[in-house]
């Protein structure tokens, strides 16, 4: 009898025991951080729902600074310094947007840079249409009128979206200008071109307006002024200081295939006839040397 209480009193201690360990090893997991242990290594499962946190945000549109009321209009005169080059000066890739302006507006040298002319809906007169050379993160780049090969940046608003449909490329070497719609050729003509020294500047630029013969040496036929100066303003005669490259007949065809203007194109009075029908202000203009291969002749 006496063994058997004694028996009876081990196995209850050490059932005791077992419960006792069992109680700290629970409390001991429940203590300690799972987190923090070297060896966590667990894989969670992607949430297949896009968060907006996750995503990458929309780039902003740069802001504008405000323009000074005392920035210079581009008018006629050589534009104001300080605007970009063209980085795609030689592309004759066409340019199928022109912008025109509904008020005036702010030029600046990059989005959200400085402002440094005024754009107005007209200029020298003729109403205001220039092509639309980049696009970048709500800011729009043009081809800066009164300047040879330059960017001027606007912000959004304040200007019409025109679509364009032409574009005229002219190669020097071959003295060849082709007028382009919709990016096929549909007449070639024979032109004259800048003399040395005086030479039809290279690169993008686009018909700024019309205007009537100021002489009789001109056959008779209005002019088209292009965006682009002289290269060298000094070095024309006086009588041209100040005016534009010009796109022009001229009263006899005996020096087309020439270099023999004061940097001005020159082509034939049917054909810039034609091209006064046809072909509508803001419409691009490249210069090249020559095209890699020869276009195809209407």
């Amino acid at each position: 009898m006496t063994l058997n209480r004694r028996r009876a009193g081990w196995i209850a201690a050490a059932i005791a025991v077992a419960l006792l360990l069992v109680a700290a090893l629970l409390v001991g997991q429940a203590l300690t951080p799972r987190s923090t242990a070297p060896d966590d290594r667990r894989v969670v499962a992607a949430d297949p729902t896009p968060s907006s946190v996750e995503q990458s945000p929309e780039e902003s549109v740069p802001p504008a600074a405000p323009a000074p009321d005392g920035l210079p209009v581009v008018d006629y005169d050589p534009a104001p310094k300080g605007f970009p080059a063209d980085p795609a000066t030689m592309d004759t890739t066409p340019l199928t947007e022109g912008v025109h302006p509904t008020r005036r507006i702010a030029a600046y040298d990059a989005p959200g840079g400085r402002p440094l002319a005024f754009l107005e809906p007209t200029l020298a007169g003729v109403e205001l249409t220039v092509p639309v050379a980049q696009r970048r993160v709500g800011w729009t780049a043009v081809l800066l009128p009164s300047a040879n090969r330059r960017l001027a940046w606007l912000p959004p608003g304040g200007f019409d979206t025109v679509a364009l449909r032409d574009q005229i490329v002219v190669e020097r070497k071959v003295h060849r200008l082709t007028w382009y719609r919709a990016g096929k050729a549909v007449r070639s003509w024979k032109t004259s071109l800048g003399q040395e020294g005086q030479e039809t500047p290279l690169g993008r630029t686009f018909i700024l307006g019309r205007t009537p013969p100021p002489e009789a040496v001109y056959g008779g036929v209005d002019i088209y002024a292009l965006g682009s100066v002289p290269d060298d303003p000094g070095a024309v005669p006086t009588g041209l200081r100040g005016a534009h490259i010009g796109l022009h007949s001229w009263y006899n065809d005996d020096e087309l295939g020439e270099n023999t203007t004061n940097g001005c194109i020159r082509v034939t009075r049917s054909g810039q006839r034609e091209l006064l029908a046809e072909v509508r202000p803001g419409s691009s203009l490249v210069v090249v040397d020559q095209l890699p291969t020869p276009p195809p002749t209407a």
